[in-house]
């Protein structure tokens, strides 16, 4: 689903910015007005802007987590919230988290509720963490909320850095391995084949052919590297439209090497989203509609909101996610018993628990997949290069030989 950047008037006539995903800028705007905001701008957001991050302050999951702790902790000690916040700003690293905060407790100051203040920057605390707050305020809680919220950050963290730790490597080796073929297509393959054409002797096909493609890389290296450079462009444009993203949430539960992985990432995340939120007290339906946003797949996060609409008619959550036909059978039937038993919470505790060592499995998987196809690429193309550099040498050879 795109997202999208706003620009916003509250009730109070403050102006905000913020991101948000929607099917479309009208269907955005809607979701703004929903919030008790007047919008002023909403444009899509492209691969140059999209947001990284938590929220579009530079200010990332392992931040947040590091706060929650420190803010419990502050807390617990008696000390109350305006001049804990004060605490936290003096204290914390990040300059982007500092402001926000400072901002926060300068809205707490006025009298604002904690949750309030913190929505004040949406674009910074995400609003799971703004739901939690304002659950654990009405059930005089925040401490415990705000734990939850730092074991959840620190899962996410935990949960990008596998995926990260799954593709970082073959990217570094594909990238690194394209480098060396253009230097040596451009530099070093042409030396040899200068001295082989001093040669008084037929050179085999496949010489011919690299010779040809060395001449080629040697004559057009800035256009060959600007068409690499256009290619990466465009498939970062693709990836962020609309299409791109279903294109791409579809592969990835359909190639062989990805699907166990993205199945068993989606039923990690909604487990412990949901299970964070549920246990604070917030409704099944808006713990769906947070958990649908933390999705990074679409099929599942479109699978999810289909599941809130059944949930919103009175349909057992486990039904839509069996007609989804997406999720996991564990993930519908510890639904189920976590209906019938009452005990939802503690179900979907042991599910995240469960698939956090599913998504490390699936990780040394994917990667174990990854390292013999891209070692075996690379050997094709070294073997070709080796070997139209060698075939003219042992062809020399032999012409001596039968002298």
């Amino acid at each position: 689903m795109p997202a999208y950047a706003y620009e916003a008037v509250d009730k109070m006539g403050r102006r905000k910015k913020g991101n948000i995903e929607a099917a479309s800028p009208d269907r955005a705007q809607t979701m703004l007005k929903g919030e008790g905001l007047i919008p002023l701008k909403v444009s899509e957001q492209s691969f140059l802007n999209k947001d990284m991050n938590i929220g579009g302050s530079g200010v990332g999951k392992r931040d947040l987590s590091v706060f929650c702790r420190q803010f419990v902790s502050i807390l617990n000690a008696g000390v109350p919230i305006v001049d804990a916040m004060g605490m936290m700003e003096d204290q914390t690293e990040n300059k982007n988290l500092k402001k926000a905060l400072g901002e926060v407790k300068a809205n707490i100051a006025k009298g604002e509720s904690f949750a309030n203040a913190l929505r004040e920057r949406s674009d910074v605390f995400p609003p799971m963490m703004i739901n939690m707050v304002e659950a654990g305020e009405a059930s005089g809680s925040i401490d415990v909320s705000l734990d939850r919220m730092a074991n959840q950050f620190e899962k996410d963290t935990k949960l990008s850095a596998m995926i990260k730790k799954a593709l970082i490597y073959p990217i570094v080796v594909v990238v690194v391995a394209i480098i060396v073929m253009i230097v040596m297509m451009a530099f070093v393959i042409p030396n040899f084949m200068d001295m082989f054409k001093q040669m008084d002797t037929k050179m085999p096909a496949l010489t011919l052919a690299v010779m040809a493609a060395a001449d080629f890389f040697k004559h057009n290296v800035i256009l060959i590297i600007a068409i690499m450079v256009a290619i990466v462009i465009g498939l970062k444009i693709f990836s962020a439209s609309q299409t791109g993203t279903i294109f791409l949430a579809n592969a990835a539960i359909k190639i062989p090497a990805f699907k166990d992985f993205t199945i068993k990432t989606s039923s990690s995340r909604l487990a412990r989203t949901l299970a964070t939120l549920t246990s604070s007290g917030i409704s099944m339906i808006d713990a769906l509609d947070i958990s649908a946003k933390t999705m990074s797949n679409y099929v599942f996060r479109q699978a999810v909101l289909e599941a809130k609409e059944e949930v919103k008619k009175g349909v057992p959550l486990s039904e839509p996610l069996k007609r989804a036909g997406i999720f996991p059978p564990m993930v519908v039937h510890m639904t189920k018993i976590g209906e019938e038993t009452g005990d939802m919470d503690s179900m979907l505790t042991k599910m995240a628990d469960y698939y956090d060592e599913e998504v490390e499995n699936a990780t040394q998987n994917l990667l174990s997949v990854m390292e013999p196809i891209i070692i075996l690429v690379i050997a094709v193309f070294v073997g070709i290069l080796v070997g139209a550099c060698v075939m003219p040498m042992l062809s020399l050879y032999k012409g001596l030989d039968n002298l």
